[in-house]
């Protein structure tokens, strides 16, 4: 996707889950936080600071999971996903990151 659709389908994107959710514009931590919550499949709950960064971290993987960078080792013993480093992630500048990373959550949300 060019940059310009990745913001298009990224305002739209951020206009549902604000609707679906009666909240403020999700930014990307949201949006991670989000996809963490669902790839844990627990369901909704509270989560410690530290389980909402792992959740984060979850949710990272699974996303760059789909440029081959991350492999799903397994889950432990509370059912939480471990992912392992398969092939490094290049060093992408800020706004490159930034395109990934909607242009990925993009292709997560569009793929449920």
């Amino acid at each position: 996707m060019k940059p310009a659709e990745i913001n298009l389908k990224w305002a739209a994107l951020q206009k549902q889950i604000s609707t679906d959710f009666d909240t403020d514009t999700p930014d990307i931590k949201v949006m991670l936080f989000l996809i963490g919550v669902q790839e844990l499949g627990q369901g909704p709950k509270k989560f410690s600071k530290r389980q909402k960064e792992e959740l984060m971290h979850i949710a990272t993987c699974k996303l760059f999971s789909q440029m081959g960078f991350y492999e799903l080792e397994g889950l432990d013993q509370d059912g939480w996903p471990h992912w392992k480093l398969v092939q490094t992630i290049p060093n992408y500048t800020l706004l490159e990151q930034e395109m990934v990373m909607k242009s990925l959550i993009i292709n997560y949300f569009e793929n449920m």
